[in-house]
């Protein structure tokens, strides 16, 4: 909870023009996708209301929110909790992801600039740095800048709001993952889209953002069966 405090404060720091239940959605959000909160793990309403140091109005409509993205369940007795997923839960992810990420590649490619790419270059080694630190948060945090910011070259605002709810829907399993099996089991295709980049063969680079998406997917299956 404390940790959760502290991305609230940070959040009204940076962004204190936004209404209280944007900061405290924002803050959850972030929480929810990075697996700072545990799927399967109840939390009380009065207990964020107090460590986010809010008011119970805006903590409601945060949680509304994020129940209807999916992030949240309510269990009842003022509770809610991340979901946990089921085989069959990661199985409709899978195809899902690799039918809009793999799109939103694709897209990206005619768009991204040498020195976008540079820049993505730049990010996936900080993100091999985090694997071999075993920096599981520094990892996640990275991992789903180097997509967002791929995908952000795509120009398909549709597509990218499906594909981020997807990421807080499968996020917080990735970081039990994570942490049952350490970063150095996570397989990565970046090098491979980004080669296909610079080579501007937007099938190559949707074909690696799938198989990338694969990998990763189907280890958190593997996990999931093994729990």
């Amino acid at each position: 909870m404390d940790l959760i405090k502290k991305n609230a404060s940070d959040a009204k720091t940076g962004e204190g023009k936004k209404p209280a239940h944007e900061q405290v959605y924002q803050t959850l959000r972030s929480q929810i996708m990075y697996g700072e909160l545990v799927p399967g793990q109840p939390v009380t309403i009065q207990g964020l209301t107090d460590s986010l140091g809010v008011g119970m109005t805006p903590v409601r409509e945060a949680i509304r929110r994020l129940i209807s993205d999916g992030a949240l369940v309510f269990q009842g007795n003022r509770r809610v909790s991340v979901p946990l997923l089921s085989n069959a839960d990661v199985e409709q992810m899978i195809f899902a992801r690799i039918s809009i990420e793999s799109e939103l590649s694709r897209r990206a490619t005619a768009t991204v600039t040498t020195d976008d790419i540079d820049r993505l270059e730049q990010l996936d080694q900080r993100l091999d740095q985090t694997i071999a630190d075993g920096d599981v948060s520094g990892y996640l945090r990275l991992n789903h800048q180097f997509h967002q910011t791929l995908y952000a070259h795509a120009n398909a605002p549709i597509l990218n709001d499906l594909a981020e709810r997807l990421w807080l829907r499968f996020g917080p399993s990735l970081r039990v993952v994570c942490g049952r099996f350490g970063t150095h089991s996570l397989p990565d295709r970046h090098k491979d889209i980004l080669s296909a980049l610079r080579a501007r063969d937007a099938d190559k680079v949707a074909k690696a953002t799938a198989q990338d998406i694969e990998q990763g997917m189907e280890l958190m299956s593997d996990a999931l069966m093994d729990v």
